[in-house]
């Protein structure tokens, strides 16, 4: 082979290297020991905006990488972000230096890593932020509030404040889930508007948001800081062309005063916030040894509802729907009791709010059928087979497809739906959980009643009544109390009145006490149904056995009786109000 050829074939083999090359998937230059570039691939040219596709980025990081490779003389990985306006990108590259021919080199490998970084911040963020709101996560918050407990600094203190958005699940039944989100969201940015780069604000959960305060030197700055945050709060929130108002209770420990450790100063916040919501909500309340003794007395009963719960300590009391012209009973309610440890009957009043917080108030309800249904003989002995069963169920349960449909084919299991009327307050039927659209058909079609309880007293919508199919409206005892002698009450309730007439609605007034309030009734409306002492208090299933009629003449009046009223308006027969 001459020189020539050689010469060509050594040309044909550096042109092939070349354009291998100058085609690798990876970014690849050299350059000598003063910078200047030797050699730049495609890959490399468009990852360093040489190609023309971009402006140059800004390449300090890279020069300052390989000047330390140089300088050790060893390879040196880096990663380099290089920004191209809001768009970013990121590279994995090697830096190796090496001698060639007597010369000293440095070979950068890069890498595109940018898909792979961008997951990985995605994950950081899922675990350490808030999708939502783009707040820190709880274990955020609980690692700064432990380095601070871990610094131990004498006299260093800070606040942790449990906030909790009041009524936030009816915000989102009434407007939706979508606007739920977004005043979460607006929410937060009103919350942290005046914060400190050393205080933070977490979201924990749902309607939960955690506030560390550091450092302070006094509750009397901390309670003046909640109240200027909490007073930025009563201004109303447009969302999606609505007025949202909102409010929040919060419940406040400090450092060391109540706990020296992150799970004990939430505790004893979270505590101090349930006081606020029992007392009132939208304000802010600091953590005292009374609350804690107060929240000890709320577990015993909580542990003792769900072992009532499991040793069916349970039962139902009835009480009769009267004809107040003819006395008969129309229908009944039944209403759920609770025997205590000690075997005494506690009304609902002392426990249905904290079965609904801890999930177990569908149980109640269908424990209520039950009885209903193995008493059901001795019920029709003793108000008549024709009788309506009144059901209570609560708006939360209203709103929930999933027990709806469970119920109504308990329901329909009996084999006499139609005797039942399922009570259930306005809130059920404004809220946007399409009960009316949804799951009210599924009940019309087994011929069971609608009621709405409690008329008056809750988020009452004309607009929303008047698409209302309901059967029945009961006029809340608070509008029938003393009605003979309050003008106003009896103006309100002649326009219920009328409004249930134009839509075809049977009206009951609830809580009848005296004599006074059932003449009234007789004497200056049309209302032919009532509830309450006057007539009968609520009456067991024992009492049922021993009340039994001794012929068929006297069914359906048993309950119907007038009894006699003190001066107090306690029943002799029963020594409570109901």
């Amino acid at each position: 082979m001459n020189d020539n050829t050689h010469n060509g074939a050594n040309e044909a083999e550096l042109g092939f290297l070349k354009e291998i090359v100058r085609m690798l998937p990876a970014g690849l230059t050299v350059q000598d020991a003063q910078g200047k570039l030797l050699l730049v691939n495609d890959v490399a040219a468009a990852q360093l905006g040489m190609d023309g596709s971009r402006p140059s980025p800004d390449l300090a990081q890279r020069r300052e990488a390989c000047e330390r490779a140089l300088r050790a003389g060893q390879p040196v990985v880096s990663e380099e972000a290089l920004q191209d306006g809001p768009a970013r990108q990121v590279l994995l590259t090697t830096h190796r230096p090496v001698q060639l021919a007597g010369r000293e080199l440095l070979i950068s490998a890069s890498a595109d890593i940018t898909e792979q970084k961008n997951f990985e911040d995605q994950l950081f963020r899922s675990a350490y932020f808030d999708e939502l709101t783009g707040l820190p996560s709880r274990r955020v918050i609980e690692h700064r509030a432990n380095s601070l407990l871990g610094r131990d600094r004498s006299g260093e203190r800070f606040a942790l404040a449990f906030l909790d958005v009041d009524n936030f699940k009816h915000i989102n039944d009434y407007y939706g889930h979508a606007v739920g989100d977004a005043l979460l969201v607006e929410l937060s940015k009103r919350l942290g508007r005046d914060l400190r780069e050393s205080d933070m604000l977490s979201r924990i959960s749902g309607d939960e948001f955690l506030l560390l305060l550091s450092p302070i030197r006094s509750q009397e700055e901390v309670a003046e800081f909640m109240t200027s945050t909490l007073e930025r709060l009563t201004a109303p929130f447009f969302i999606d062309n609505s007025e949202v108002f909102a409010s929040t209770s919060v419940g406040i420990s400090l450092y060391p005063d109540h706990g020296s450790s992150f799970e004990t100063l939430r505790q004893n916040a979270d505590i101090a916030m349930y006081r606020i919501k029992n007392n009132g909500k939208g304000s802010a309340a600091f953590f005292d040894t009374g609350m804690e003794r107060e929240a000890l007395a709320r577990m015993k009963i909580e542990q003792s509802l769900r072992m009532a719960i499991l040793e069916k300590r349970f039962c139902c009391a009835f009480q009769s729907k009267v004809d107040i012209r003819t006395q008969a009973v129309k229908g009944i309610e039944a209403l759920v009791r609770l025997r205590d440890d000690e075997g005494v009957i506690q009304a609902p009043g002392s426990f249905i709010n904290l079965a609904g917080e801890l999930g177990l108030i569908d149980e109640l309800t269908h424990l209520v059928l039950a009885e209903i249904v193995k008493s059901i003989d001795l019920i029709n002995e003793t108000f008549g087979a024709e009788a309506t069963i009144s059901i209570n169920v609560a708006a939360k349960q209203a709103g929930n497809p999933e027990f709806m449909r469970n119920f109504a084919q308990a329901l329909d299991d009996t084999g006499f739906p139609r005797r039942f009327m399922i009570e259930v307050t306005e809130d059920a039927f404004v809220a946007k959980n399409h009960f009316q659209a949804e799951i009210l058909p599924m009940f019309r079609k087994l011929g069971v009643g609608i009621s709405i309880d409690d008329f008056g007293t809750g988020y009452s919508s004309l607009s929303a009544l008047a698409d209302i199919t309901a059967d029945e409206i009961k006029i809340d005892r608070s509008f029938i109390t003393d009605i003979h002698k309050r003008p106003r009450s009896q103006g309100i309730l002649r326009a219920i009145e009328s409004l249930s007439e134009a839509l075809g609605m049977t009206v009951i007034a609830e809580g009848i006490e005296s004599y006074e309030e059932l003449a009234y009734l007789q004497a200056a409306t049309k209302i032919r149904y009532a509830q309450g002492y006057y007539f009968a208090r609520p009456i067991f299933l024992e009492e049922l056995k021993l009340a039994t009629p001794a012929s068929s003449e006297s069914r359906g009046s048993v309950s119907a009786r007038p009894m006699q009223q003190n001066r107090q308006g306690y029943s002799r027969a029963s020594g409570y109000r109901r």
